[in-house]
């Protein structure tokens, strides 16, 4: 009940928000008049001619009317009869235009208008801009100036797989080595053939800048080009354009040259084709070069961090080559100015003045969400670059007489500090261990109090960035934080002041935080300072408010918005008795997602309570009047009545944030209050244990959760439900069943990469920059190495270590036996688990070195790495069955590596890993971004139209939905990915294959760019992507993007990956589809292998399995095969189904045909014999099944034609029933394996 009600409540606004988006001038909406509402979309845009000043004169582009003319101009310039042009206004009917102004206010504006593009003179600023535009229009850009976002970041591999997919044949196509160990080459991009080159370069002249009296007469700066031709120009860039002047290197004469060669030009793009014969047509060439490749594949990324690869190519690979270019050192110039003012930018003023934006109409809500998320990308961009060089030690310290980690800095007007207890505010909670949690769960509060947008409440932008083991918060500056404060007065308004010795309790801040309060569950309460005097605060005492001295009310520290988890806390406590095992600190808090399933739960059961309470009332009236007339009317309106009575604002739910916290109660009645908040904060602490963790747990096992494929997908699952990191014990411990093991399994790999992330930090913290790659290829030597070199040694440069006298290098002395008991110990301190003694020996390697370069931000070279010391005079190929378990499928991945010729050197490498190895490192970015709301709403909305059959409603809410993600979010984001990705879901359940096609294709892109090409998201979209290619009606690309899932599912997790099982299942029938019945035989018994392996021989699943590997053996001529599998179907679901269950009657009727067909097969094999034995002719018997020996599809298809009359038909029927024409196809979509009976699995396996 409670459900539904919530349900029906977003619906509305949702729908309410729809409603409005669409009634923009007043426009009415028919409700479900779809025709109105098509026509209506078709007004939004108008066509629009643009007049030139150059060929070609005219362009034409639709445009809407909500469209700012300044994204007009954007749009404009895109165009390639635009590139030219960067500095000019718009005019219509010889009035300017103004930038900022929407399309709509524009007078007299309307469809067919024509409005002028007009060239304005430059100035110095407008100069530089286009001359970093052209630069990166004509290929000149090379390699940028980077220290954020790491080598070949936001790499896609899609244009690729794509590309290979065409030039295979269906043979190829359907081939694939289930057997073979993962290859780290998978996830590197091929190289390619170079691009055009159009000039060999564009710089800054030495003679720049114009000296004062030029600058007088409109000089802006001095250019320096060379052609393809070799000849060198110098160019002056003048407010008037661009013209070649008389300097050369030695001589300075600004002025232009006299003809026949007086170039000039508005544009330098238009000069470059006057000056140099050749660069029209390698221009041309260029942009059919760029055009090859999906637009999305090369967009740069402003408005999300791009997804650094964790193994890229060697140095010497083209795709890193170092390119020579002067302009590089020039760019800092080019995009701020001389003074480096134009990127400084007051963060606060900005973010604050951003919440103040209205909010009223849509158009108001769309503005201002995607000024705050380009706002939120720009700052955190900022703060990342930031923290790097204050981790380098680059940046000068506020108060450098103090400790290292109370330092603290500003730089870029971001305030960082790091996320260590260096002032001893953490003292009894943990010190460092309760800092660096504090920071990571402020963050998580910060991004939620962005979320719920209270009016009058404003927040600190915070990001915390870890870095080489060091945690750097950046916040903005908040006024007066740094103020100092008279006698008497406290330094914070609200909550804690020093420690929780000080209370304040500011009124002004109550009425804010009452609302914080109630949205975040968090119940008002007292608390008391150390005199014993009393204050009630709405929020924790530990969320703080700053009165700033904008007058605006901050909230801070918001790393205690919910209860303690004091069951954890009362178990640490009683077993730390072995010194050294206790969980490292007390900031054990519950997560806001259990409260608000908490809260939903307390909702049901109060609906429930209040429904039972209402019927019995008016039962005992029914009796009260037996008039029977008035008791018929009144039944059809009963259950309307209920819904009316039940007043849903005298339920409440929240929890005391400070209960076990420390907080002494003064009278009677406050400590039984107390009691009562403690008991409440003890149940849902009970509910995490009992009820939150058990049904995660199951809920994996029956299939109701997708399997996690690795660390970040597991914990981002655990957290969705609310439970914290540190009760992956509790999971592990849980785990039993065939399933459940590879879950146990994963769990621990995420308790040893957690664990060693913590070592490895403790190592790295204080080590000067350039040890840092010895250190951590030491370290991954000790953790992953130690079978192949079991005593390895730290490859310390020797003249650098000397150049650091006092540097710890502790790090040198680590074993592998030292570092797995610091494992072991950190397993116990946080997880709770007790590792075996050889765990050592069961890891996957390259997993787990993947998930620890993930966790540390390591970028490695990609090469065959060594785990283990066998000898290398292993074939290339290893047959038998990858079982997943560790030691077989280690000897697996070292006999391929060991013969291949990358390996050869390695020979002589005493280590898996060297210092060379570690490329770079990037920083790890947890930001406070808060989400569109309105995008959000707009894409339910749409969902909730097509469930209630408004398809044309609900197709244009999904569309509005689509343009909202890429307005406010730009094109490539993690957000808008998920977007196309549920859009793509959405069309292709509506038959609109080509436009779902079209929208995974694009959520595999942005994905690949912002997520990462090996993400656990990245692989489903490619899985979706290969089903609409597939339902679209092209196979063969389908099964390309299939089998790269399947190598990326390799590197991530390994093999026989529990949901790998639909897929090889859906490949099959993609084969079929193409009619290569042998080869999706094949791929059937690979998913049977991976059942029986993963889920057991017995089960359902594999009933299911086999009954399709049944009729697959059938067609490939394997009569004899295909019902020893019938057979052992119809014996699974007989003892799991019994005899009456549909499955059972199926399989036994397949049975029957199967017995009838191989009889009369075998009659004719045995005539056949007798007639060569006759005339002496022997023929090797029928090929068995299993054998390797594909027969063509034709020769397959001529087979089925030969038996006597009965098998024919059973051939024929099975045909149909595989094609989908017999009446028992079903077009259930269910991406879990076997649950249902073959019928559903068969039919439907393709969903």
């Amino acid at each position: 009940m409670a459900e539904k009600q919530e349900e029906v409540q977003n619906t509305s606004t949702a729908e309410s928000a729809a409603v409005e988006a669409k009634a923009v001038d007043d426009q009415p909406i028919p409700e479900s008049n779809g025709e109105g509402a098509e026509e209506e979309f078709a007004e939004a845009l108008f066509p629009l001619t643009i007049s030139l000043p150059h060929e070609p004169s005219k362009i034409h582009l639709m445009v809407s009317p909500q469209e700012q003319i300044h994204e007009l101009r954007q749009s404009v310039i895109e165009l390639p009869a635009a590139f030219q042009y960067s500095c000019f206004h718009f005019e219509h009917e010889g009035e300017r235009i103004n930038d900022f102004v929407q399309v709509s206010d524009v007078k007299s504006l309307g469809p067919e208008s024509e409005i002028r593009l007009v060239e304005d003179p430059y100035t110095e600023k407008e100069a530089r801009i286009h001359v970093i535009r052209i630069r990166d229009l004509v290929g000149a850009a090379g390699d940028r100036t980077d220290t954020l976002h790491g080598v070949l970041p936001g790499v896609t591999l899609f244009d690729s797989i794509t590309a290979e997919a065409k030039d295979v044949d269906n043979i190829q196509a359907s081939t694939y080595d289930f057997d073979a160990v993962a290859k780290p080459s998978t996830l590197l991009p091929k190289e390619e053939e170079p691009a055009p080159k159009t000039l060999k370069s564009v710089s800054l002249s030495p003679w720049n800048p114009p000296p004062y009296h030029l600058r007088q007469k409109g000089h802006l700066l001095y250019l320096l080009v060379t052609t393809n031709e070799g000849e060198q120009y110098q160019i002056t860039a003048h407010v008037g354009g661009f013209y070649v002047n008389k300097s050369s290197n030695s001589k300075f004469d600004p002025s232009p040259r006299p003809a026949p060669k007086a170039y000039s030009a508005h544009s330098l793009l238009t000069l470059l084709g006057l000056i140099s014969p050749s660069f029209s047509d390698s221009f041309e060439q260029l942009l059919q070069f760029n055009n090859r490749k999906e637009p999305l594949s090369t967009f740069q990324m402003t408005n999300a961090i791009p997804a650094a690869p964790w193994l890229v190519p060697s140095q010497s690979s083209p795709l890193c080559a170092h390119s020579a270019d002067i302009t590089r050192t020039q760019e800092g110039y080019l995009i701020a100015g001389v003074d480096n003012t134009d990127t400084l930018r007051d963060w606060n003023e900005e973010f604050q003045a951003a919440r103040e934006l209205p909010k009223e109409t849509v158009q108001d809500r769309v503005f201002r969400e995607r000024f705050i998320s380009k706002l939120f990308a720009d700052y955190t961009d900022a703060a990342a670059r930031g923290a790097i060089l204050v981790a380098r030690g680059e940046v000068t310290p506020l108060n450098p007489t103090e400790g290292r980690d109370a330092q603290i800095f500003v730089y870029n007007n971001v305030f960082f500090s790091f996320g260590a207890d260096g002032v001893g505010t953490f003292t009894s909670e943990g010190g460092d261990d309760a800092a660096r949690v504090a920071t990571g769960k402020d963050v998580n509060g910060v991004r939620i109090v962005n979320q719920l947008d209270i009016d009058g409440l404003y927040s600190p932008a915070t990001v915390v960035v870890d870095y080489l083991g060091k945690r750097i918060v950046g916040q903005t500056v908040v006024p007066g934080i740094f103020k100092q404060r008279e006698p008497g007065e406290n330094s914070i308004d609200y909550g804690a002041v020093e420690g929780k010795d000080v209370v304040a309790a500011d009124e002004r801040f109550a009425a804010p935080f009452e609302k914080l309060s109630q949205a975040l569950r968090v119940k008002k309460h007292p608390v008391w300072d150390k005199d014993g005097k009393r204050f009630d605060l709405e929020a924790s005492v530990e969320t703080k408010g700053l009165m700033g001295t904008d007058g605006r009310k901050y909230v801070l520290d918001l790393y205690r918005i919910t209860p303690l988890d004091v069951l954890w806390l009362e178990e640490n406590d009683g077993e730390a008795e072995q010194e050294g095992t206790e969980y490292p600190h007390r900031m054990t808090v519950l997560r806001p997602e259990l409260v608000e399933t908490l809260r939903t739960l307390k909702w049901s059961e109060w609906v429930n309570a209040e429904i039972a309470r209402i019927k019995e009332r008016s039962a005992k009236e029914k009796i009260e009047n037996k008039d029977a007339g008035e008791s018929d009317d009144k039944k059809g309106t009963e259950d309307a009545e209920i819904e009316e009575k039940i007043d849903g604002s005298s339920f409440s739910f929240s929890l005391n944030p400070d209960a076990f916290s420390g907080q002494v109660p003064q009278t009677e009645e406050e400590k039984t209050e107390m009691a009562a908040d403690e008991e409440d904060v003890r149940n849902a602490c009970k509910h995490l244990r009992d009820v939150a963790i058990p049904d995660f747990v199951n809920d994996i096992k029956s299939s109701e959760l997708p399997f996690p494929m690795d660390g970040s997908s597991l914990a981002k699952m655990m957290h969705k439900r609310g439970i914290n990191m540190r009760y992956l014990g509790k999971i592990i411990s849980l785990c039993e069943g065939p399933r459940l093991l590879r879950l146990r399994d994963l769990g621990l790999q995420e308790v040893i990469s957690r664990a060693f992330k913590h070592v490895a930090g403790k190592y790295l913290r204080y080590i000067p920059m350039p040890l840092t790659s010895a250190c951590i290829a030491h370290l991954l030597n000790c953790l992953l190495g130690s079978a192949f070199n079991s005593k390895p040694v730290a490859d310390i440069d020797e003249s650098l270590k000397a150049l650091y006298p006092e540097a710890d290098l502790a790090f040198a002395n680590v074993t592998p036996e030292s570092l797995r008991k610091e494992i072991e110990l950190q397993s116990i301190r946080l997880f709770k688990v007790t590792l075996d003694q050889d765990w050592h020996t069961r890891i996957k390697h390259l997993q787990l070195l993947r998930e620890v370069s993930l966790k540390l931000g390591l970028q490695l070279q990609a090469k065959d790495f060594q785990f283990t010391g066998e000898p290398s005079n292993t074939p290339d190929k290893v047959n038998g069955q990858t079982n997943g378990d560790g030691e077989k499928s280690k000897k697996k991945k070292k006999k391929t590596r060991e013969g291949s010729p990358a390996s050869v050197t390695s020979v002589t490498v005493q280590s898996t890993f060297t210092a060379d190895d570690i490329v770079n490192v990037v920083p790890i970015i947890k930001d406070s971004a808060p989400k569109s709301s309105i995008s959000e709403e707009a894409l339910e909305g749409g969902r909730h139209s097509i469930i209630q059959g408004n398809r044309k409603i609900g197709q244009e809410l999904l569309l509005e939905s689509l343009t909202l993600h890429e307005q406010i979010y730009g094109i490539l984001h993690s957000e808008v990915a998920r977007a196309y990705s549920s859009l793509a879901q959405i069309y292709y359940q509506l038959e609109e294959k080509e436009a779902a096609v079209d929208l995974a294709r694009k959520a595999v892109i942005v994905s690949e760019r912002t997520i990462g090409i090996d993400s656990a998201e990245t692989l489903l979209y490619y899985l979706n992507l290969g089903l609409y290619v597939h339902g679209s009606g092209d196979s063969k690309t389908a099964l390309a993007y299939v089998k790269h899932a399947l190598d990326l599912w390799k590197v991530i997790y390994g093999s026989d990956h529990p949901d790998s099982i639909t897929t090889l299942n859906n490949a099959a029938v993609m084969l079929q589809h193409m009619q290569a019945y042998h080869e999706s035989r094949i791929w059937f018994e690979q998913a049977l292998a991976v059942c029986e392996r993963v889920i057991g021989p017995q089960s359902l699943q594999a009933a299911s399995l086999l009954f399709q590997l049944a009729q697959a053996l059938a067609l490939d001529n394997e009569s004899k095969a295909a019902l020893t599998k019938m057979r052992n179907c119809y014996n699974i679901f007989l003892h799991e189904l019994g005899p009456e269950n549909n499955n059972t009657k199926e399989a036994e009727t397949w049975l029957e045909q199967l017995t009838q067909n191989a009889v009369a097969i075998a009659k004719r094999d045995k005539d056949a014999q007798a007639r060569r034995l006759r005339a002496g002719i022997r023929f090797p018997p029928r090929h068995i099944a299993g054998s390797t020996s594909p027969p063509s599809a034709s020769a397959a298809l001529s087979g089925k034609q030969k038996p006597t009359k009965p098998d024919a038909r059973s051939i024929d029927d099975l045909l149909k029933f595989i094609d989908g024409s017999s009446a028992q196809k079903k077009t259930t979509t269910t991406k879990r394996p076997g649950r249902a009976g073959p019928k559903t699995r068969v039919a439907g396996a393709a969903a």
